[in-house]
């Protein structure tokens, strides 16, 4: 494969950042971030060595789910600014070769939305059929709600109508009835929108409740007997509009499910997925200091077409969710990094971030970011993974996470001119608060986590193995220490990641390598010869991580 080819697919390596406006940049000191406080933050963002901003939710809102309970599709939450601040803000960052995707929260709308306000008012409203809608009372429904603890159920009794419509989510987010073909017009009418302003794709939320079928009426289910078929005009509709836009789904599921959301090898539905066995599988490992469990994921991790990927993470913007692991490991993760009931939510989530959770140790931290960026696929960042951002616990549930940006020391860390008591959300306080976590403090400092974390995208982009490769585990004699190899158009980088404090030699042997073959260390300076039957010995620090290209004599690759 030329290269000119892989640029067609820029998503297989690309760096995404995700971010909340409202959270990020406040520029007119009202304590609220905005587009235009963004647009002066995209040379830091470019400098990083980020591809591609996911915005999340931007749109106007009631603001009840951080900003996911949207009422109008088509235009911007006026505290964050204007369509023309946003137009800027694209614009400023295609000029820095930066992508822009957003969220595309279509599962539901805000029960202020005007469609939902016509369609319980009356029911005869044309919008009444844009919702799903019971006329007898509902089953019990608590073992199906999205959030247990937080919902009594899935269906909520309308006064006025006296029907229930279904909310998979929270009571004030009604479904939207994707059976019904102006809902799915009306869809694409909104990506067709975005795209024609900008954007480069979707982050598209919550994509197994969206396509499910549930509470619609038969006849509703007998014409949209396969959602899949939908998924899929999705995909075409965004080819036809922009052939280079990606759908990113959210799918929470075991991978033999998700397979499906791809379009089962035929690559005409979703882009790339989040790889969530991969995310909960590394913390228990991490909460074990051995690299089985995740061992164990990247062996069964199916194979992708060309045309798909699978983006990595360590955090997100939600709980970090352990549904897939057992009972058991759940709660030995949970007595590893949760072990107060405040970090727990849902029964089966952490609202902490990953610095916290392994007590400031750098090396720990920095090992779980090499590995990131090492591990086959798309990595994506959480806004203030780079300077190792807490939580502030003081806040409930999932916004513990979705503190201001630390930009600088100071009251309100640099995010805003504002009282620190107007302030969007508060800022972290203690050990990770912006007097010790910052960018000003971070940008100096040639030894920091941002300009660490610089430089494993900066070698991350420079090694389409990791993204384009195949991959393999090798076998190796600790089971703390994980070794995979990426290679791509005859070229490949190792990577050594020990999960133990204790150091140790790994001994490697490379088949088809021999003493023409040397090891050049990617991370610091350096390399490593093989001998005439391919073997050598490579040392890990505890919590150590080493990157190595694989060269030969002449090889114009750089080490």
């Amino acid at each position: 494969m030329r290269i000119t080819d892989t640029s067609d697919l820029w998503w297989k390596t690309a760096v995404v950042y995700c971010l909340d406006v409202e959270t990020y940049m406040d520029w007119n000191g009202d304590g609220v971030g905005d587009f235009e406080g963004l647009s002066h933050r995209i040379d830091y963002l470019a400098d990083l060595g980020v591809t591609c901003v996911w915005l999340m939710p931007f749109y106007p809102t009631p603001d009840r789910d951080d900003g996911y309970d949207v009422v109008d599709f088509y235009d911007v939450d006026e505290r964050l600014g204007s369509l023309g601040d946003f137009v800027e803000f694209v614009r400023t960052a295609h000029d820095r070769g930066i992508r822009v995707i957003a969220d595309l929260v279509v599962n539901h709308t805000s029960d202020q939305h005007p469609w939902f306000r016509s369609a319980r008012a009356r029911k005869d409203s044309p919008f009444r059929d844009f919702y799903i809608w019971r006329s007898d009372p509902p089953p019990d429904t608590s073992d199906e709600v999205v959030y247990p603890g937080e919902q009594e159920g899935i269906w909520e009794h309308d006064e006025k109508t006296g029907e229930w419509f279904l909310h998979r989510f929270y009571k004030h987010q009604p479904d939207l009835n994707v059976a019904n073909p102006a809902v799915r017009d009306e869809v694409a009418r909104i990506m067709g929108f975005w795209l024609q302003l900008g954007l480069s794709g979707f982050r598209v939320d919550a994509v197994p409740f969206f396509l499910e079928a549930l509470g619609m009426s038969e006849k509703a289910q007998r014409e949209f007997s396969d959602p899949h078929a939908y998924q899929r005009d999705l995909r075409s509709f965004l080819g036809r509009r922009r052939g280079d836009a990606i759908l990113l789904g959210e799918v929470g599921m075991p991978y033999e499910d998700q397979m499906a959301y791809f379009g089962d090898g035929e690559g005409d539905e979703l882009t790339m997925q989040f790889d969530f066995t991969i995310a909960q599988r590394l913390f228990l490992s991490l909460a074990r200091q051995d690299a089985r469990p995740l061992v164990e994921a990247l062996r069964s991790r199916p194979s992708l077409p060309r045309e798909e990927q699978w983006a990595n993470f360590v955090r997100n913007h939600d709980e970090l969710s352990l549904e897939l692991l057992s009972g058991e490991e759940l709660e030995e993760v949970m007595d590893a990094f949760a072990p107060e009931e405040r970090m727990r939510v849902y029964g089966r989530g952490i609202v902490r971030r990953l610095p916290s959770m392994l007590d400031g140790d750098p090396r720990r931290i920095r090992m779980v970011y090499s590995l990131m960026f090492s591990l086959p696929g798309t990595p994506v960042l959480f806004y203030g993974e780079e300077i190792g951002m807490g939580e502030n616990l003081d806040l409930p549930d999932r916004q513990s996470v979705r503190t201001p940006m630390q930009w600088a020391d100071g009251p309100t860390g640099g995010f805003s001119s504002a009282k620190r008591s107007k302030l969007v959300a508060p800022p972290v306080e203690g050990g990770f608060g912006p007097e010790h976590v910052n960018v000003q403090d971070q940008r100096h400092d040639p030894d920091s986590l941002l300009n660490f974390m610089a430089t494993l995208i900066h070698r991350y982009r420079e090694s389409p193995e990791i993204g384009w490769g195949e991959y393999e585990v090798i076998d190796q004699p600790y089971d703390h220490v994980l070794v995979h190899r990426c290679s791509w158009d005859e070229s490949s980088v190792i990577a050594l990641h020990n999960f133990h404090a204790e150091p140790c030699v790994v001994p490697l042997r490379l088949k088809d390598e021999n003493e023409s073959t040397r090891l050049d260390d990617l991370l610091q300076p350096g390399s490593t010869s093989l001998d005439e039957s391919g073997r050598a010995e490579i040392t890990l620090d505890g919590y150590g991580y080493r990157w190595l290209r694989v060269s030969q004599e002449g090889d114009l690759r750089l080490g």
